[in-house]
């Protein structure tokens, strides 16, 4: 017989388990203006995260990027989408570089693609 609130408690032990083993979604993503076509690409380590974070920016008012503020202010949120362009799969094995500097380079790949600059977008264009 067992005492009540024990299957709460180990239903709550195997939720807990089975977050923190979750996989978390890495990658490249695209903020998406469709009324005027612009685009916004970064990268993020929690995929999810990075989006919920995004939406309260916005709503704050307080997003890094003024131009892409501005617009979503302007358009509304109906205007935009949130899009994963790339996933970063978790490594297997150990060695290699750090998840962090594999999204740098994966993200440079997608802003040397998409060019999202001046009028195509809101990110700021590469140095010399």
């Amino acid at each position: 017989m067992t005492a009540p609130g024990d299957d709460s408690r180990a239903s709550r032990a195997e939720r807990k388990r089975a977050y923190k083993e979750a996989e978390v979604p890495m990658g490249i993503y695209a903020i998406r203006c469709h009324a005027n076509g612009k685009l916004f690409v970064g990268h993020a380590l929690n995929l999810t995260a990075m989006f919920n974070r995004i939406r309260f920016e916005f709503a704050q008012r307080m997003h890094r990027v003024p131009a892409l503020q501005a617009d979503w202010e302007r358009y509304g949120e109906a205007a935009f989408s949130f899009e994963v362009l790339d996933r970063l799969k978790p490594r297997e094995e150990p060695g290699g570089p750090p998840p962090a500097e594999e999204l740098k380079v994966l993200e440079e790949m997608w802003l040397e693609r998409l060019k999202p600059y001046g009028d195509a977008g809101y990110n700021a264009p590469p140095g010399p």
